[in-house]
């Protein structure tokens, strides 16, 4: 399977289903002008291949909650008077907002509404024979000079909390066994909920550790400090180790052999927080049932946390859903974890 099916896998995914292009990425509109020239560049929007037409809003605080909730990629907002300054004054402006707190979709998003509209353009004034300039005003919200960190930040600290809390449970339990001394805590009076807290307990004094490390030096090496809570930080963090230590210790159980869970916790949580966290490659991308699976990777949700809270700076209110999603995957790995712990050796 390795050696045939790998190949396979990778130049599928890599080829068909991976790709950092801008597809059906979601924008909105503030049309302040309600005209024919605003109208008829929204409806080529919309036709585009490159976005989805999420919705019209009115208002710029319809826009910032937008933004903050992170549904969409960028808006573009078309002045009062947009058509009869252009017929008149033969010039007109727009102004293209991107979040920016993924650098490398930001710039694609702002190119290709930049390159519809010169579309438009051309195409009107072959019609009127009149030179019209419409002078596209980009902003680039939350990271104004497309700085790499804060988007390379949030996916090393999914990645690095993943494989740390993974792979270190992974071994735990099952060493317990390869090294006989499993019959000793089997026979103890301990609950096998004790048992299984007890192997996680110094895993989560080391990950929070490894936390501090990495916030210390993204905020004095890199300059990227944390612009919300603090602490809604760290509560988030210990929740996503929490579940990665409960997948871990899921893992130790099924194994058979340290090998064994070494491999599946690499192989297996490595390709996973890489692919579909949203960390390199877009979701809104990827075929439907890729983006279904992406639904049960911890590190998506992690990352949709991270990004929001250290460098949109938003409050709870906002990541609500994402931390429900992450107690619930909790849950579920504790719960299957408890039910496959076996009192007896076979």
């Amino acid at each position: 399977m390795i050696l045939f099916g790998m190949p396979v896998v990778q130049i599928l995914l890599f080829g068909f289903a991976l790709t950092n292009e801008v597809k059906d990425s979601p924008i909105v509109v503030v049309d302040y002008a309600r005209d024919e020239a605003s109208q008829s560049i929204i409806t080529r929007l919309g036709a585009s291949r490159y976005f989805k037409l999420e919705r019209n809003v009115l208002s710029q605080k319809e826009l910032i909650q937008s933004f903050r909730d992170g549904k969409i990629k960028a808006a573009v907002v078309f002045p009062d008077h947009f058509n009869e300054n252009l017929e008149h004054m033969n010039k007109a402006q727009i102004q293209i907002l991107a979040d920016a707190s993924d650098p490398n979709t930001a710039t694609l998003v702002t190119n290709y509404v930049s390159a519809i509209v010169r579309d438009y353009l051309s195409d009107r004034m072959e019609l009127m024979a009149v030179p019209y300039q419409i002078i596209p005003e980009v902003r680039m919200l939350y990271n104004p000079q497309l700085l790499g960190a804060p988007n390379f930040v949030p996916g090393v600290m999914a990645l690095v909390l993943m494989l740390v809390c993974v792979m270190m449970t992974a071994i735990s339990i099952v060493k317990e066994k390869e090294m006989g001394t499993m019959e000793v805590l089997l026979v103890s009076p301990f609950q096998p909920f004790l048992v299984i807290l007890s192997k996680a307990i110094p895993y989560i004094a080391l990950s929070l550790v490894n936390l501090g490390a990495i916030l210390t030096l993204s905020t004095f090496l890199l300059e990227l400090p944390v612009r919300g809570s603090l602490m809604l930080l760290i509560g988030e963090s210990t929740l996503f180790i929490i579940c990665c230590l409960s997948l871990g210790i899921l893992i130790s159980i099924k194994a058979k052999s340290q090998q064994v869970a070494m491999m599946i916790s690499l192989v297996g949580m490595f390709l996973p927080t890489v692919l579909f966290s949203g960390y390199m490659f877009p979701i809104e991308n990827m075929p439907l049932p890729l983006q279904i699976i992406s639904n049960i990777v911890p590190s998506k949700w992690y990352y949709i946390i991270v990004k929001s809270v250290m460098i949109k700076g938003v409050g709870f209110m906002y990541i609500w859903r994402e931390t429900l999603v992450l107690i619930g995957i909790t849950i579920v790995f504790l719960l299957i974890s408890l039910k496959s712990f076996k009192i007896r050796l076979e």
